[in-house]
């Protein structure tokens, strides 16, 4: 919208080119370009850029605008009109995942705004719930009837075919009725929905040497009408149709039921506006080391992060961009206050303990260091406070609307695991999600026992109604070339990547839908332009 004119005579005759950042080396690289608008300042592009969305990593995006003045496919042979920088999770981020940013990069100018939408590509996210019946199957058992049941073959490109479905056996019976079943689009059809489905039948034998009964072709679109008589399917030999004159089929199968279930998933939630609050804790324990000497794990170094701060940045900067307001609360454990030194494990970094909420993943930095200066690194190692601290707030929004993700940052072993179990049964049944970094040297055999890959938590009996904890130590993510990109990209993807499923599986168990997008954005309606 708005964009600058370059053109004497005419508006401008924008097109817009998308770059990547790779996550090393930050070098730019063309993504792709949109059509060029011949004349026009508002220009509404229809060509889409289709790119991977993951929630663990952070994608980069640039958009470069220019008039274009010539064929020549040289940018720097037309008119700059500016740019804009964004990560593709603060599209996705935003509400109705559209996104509205002014455009840069000519001074003094105003160089009017872009707006961005995604959308998740969706076609293949349906699975479907059918039932068929048989009537009058050839009879190939000696002394019952046949023992019937069905298999599904989707096709491939090459008109070769890949088993997608066996139905059960139904024993001894020429009318066999199998039970339901479902299947996703993707694996019955690879989400084209005119590709050949072949339905085998069969006849059950002990040895494994099934017989053939017939077979018959069909297609997602034929299925998808659902009972009718366009889905009674006549089963044929080929080997008996060519043998015999008078042979009309070996029985006819039915489809029952045909279901439709769209499986939500997580970008659905976002776009309804759930919000993710991200909360961090830092361990001020004196077994990190005194913060002024180089070898503590606090160590303020002016010219690179610490092991904390790199941690910090390396989620927070990912989580914020599904944070609207970009608020979050920072904790510390561990530590003698002043003025009368009492121990705390659960103080704001920012001193203020009715309003812990720092602005930013900077402001949250700004805390931490301010922190190191006034408290005193003590002891001992207690979780359950700060666990309990989020579940307090996880508790009073279940609708489904909030998730909250809290990050512990910690150089070592937990001295309240008995508690920390029981606050993470009880948080397991809340929208609440919890992320656990060692720093430093030391063993963390006891961390492993919390992150539940392996076996289900449990407290007094009672064990965690989901998986909420995931544990990683930061050293094994240290880059050996000294690169800390790609250190915080890598902690980052690892620690990230379960979120998302532990979010559906909040969801799923409290039966939460989504909520329906905020109505797309129209653009006002302007004389039509031409396009090339």
């Amino acid at each position: 919208r708005n964009l600058l004119d370059r053109d004497t005579f005419s508006k401008s005759d924008p097109i817009c080119v998308l770059y990547t950042q790779a996550i090393g080396n930050k070098e730019w690289r063309e993504f792709g370009r949109t059509e060029v608008i011949d004349n026009t300042l508002n220009p509404d592009f229809v060509r889409k850029f289709i790119m991977d969305y993951f929630f663990e990593e952070r994608e980069n995006l640039r958009f470069d605008f220019y008039d274009v003045d010539s064929k020549s496919p040289n940018l720097s042979k037309h008119d700059f009109l500016g740019q804009m920088f964004c990560t593709l999770g603060e599209i996705v981020g935003s509400q109705g995942s559209r996104l509205e940013k002014s455009i840069v990069g000519i001074p003094g100018k105003k160089c009017g705004t872009v707006i961005v939408t995604a959308e998740e590509l969706g076609c293949c996210r349906d699975s479907v719930l059918m039932q068929f019946c048989a009537n009058k199957l050839d009879k190939k058992d000696f002394f019952g009837k046949s023992d019937p049941f069905l298999v599904f073959l989707r096709s491939n490109e090459d008109g070769s075919f890949t088993i997608c479905h066996k139905t059960e056996v139904v024993k001894n019976t020429l009318n066999p009725v199998w039970q339901a079943f479902k299947i996703s689009v993707r694996a019955l059809c690879n989400g084209d929905y005119d590709r050949t489905i072949k339905v085998e039948v069969y006849d059950w034998d002990r040895d494994g040497s099934h017989d053939f009964i017939g077979e018959f072709t069909t297609s997602y679109r034929e299925l998808s009408r659902g009972q009718s008589q366009f889905n009674v399917y006549e089963v044929i030999n080929p080997k008996k149709k060519g043998k015999k004159k008078k042979y009309v089929n070996s029985g006819t199968v039915t489809l029952l039921s045909f279901l439709i279930e769209t499986e939500v998933s997580f970008l659905d939630y976002i776009k309804g506006g759930t919000q993710i609050n991200f909360t961090v804790a830092i361990d001020f324990t004196a077994s990190n080391g005194n913060p002024s000497q180089p070898t503590s794990l606090h160590y303020m170094n002016p010219y690179q992060l610490n092991a904390y701060g790199m941690a910090l940045k390396a989620v927070g900067e990912i989580i914020q961009d599904y944070d609207s307001d970009k608020m979050f609360p920072a904790l510390g454990f561990g530590a003698r206050l002043p003025p009368d030194g009492r121990v705390s494990h659960e103080f704001a970094l920012n001193g203020n303990p009715q309003n812990p909420y720092c602005h930013g993943i900077d402001g949250v930095m700004e805390a931490y260091y301010r922190s190191l200066k006034s408290v005193q690194l003590y002891g001992p190692t207690n979780f359950a406070p700060v666990i309990n601290h989020v579940a307090r707030y996880a508790a009073s929004v279940k609708d489904g609307s909030q998730y909250f993700v809290l990050l512990i940052i910690t150089d070592g072993v937990i001295s309240d695991m008995a508690q920390t179990k029981e606050s993470i049964v009880n948080a397991s049944k809340l929208p609440m999600s919890i992320i656990i970094v060692g720093v430093g040297p030391a063993e963390f055999d006891a961390m492993e026992e919390l992150d539940e890959d392996v076996v289900r938590i449990s407290s007094r009996g009672k064990f965690a109604e989901r998986d909420i904890v995931q544990f990683v130590p930061f050293r094994d993510y240290i880059d050996r070339s000294g690169n800390h990109v790609l250190s915080m990209a890598r902690l980052a993807k690892d620690v990230l990547a379960e979120i998302p499923e532990q979010f559906l599986s909040y969801m799923r168990v409290r039966g939460i839908k989504p909520l329906p997008a905020p109505p797309p954005y129209t653009p006002p309606i302007h004389v039509l332009q031409t396009q090339i």
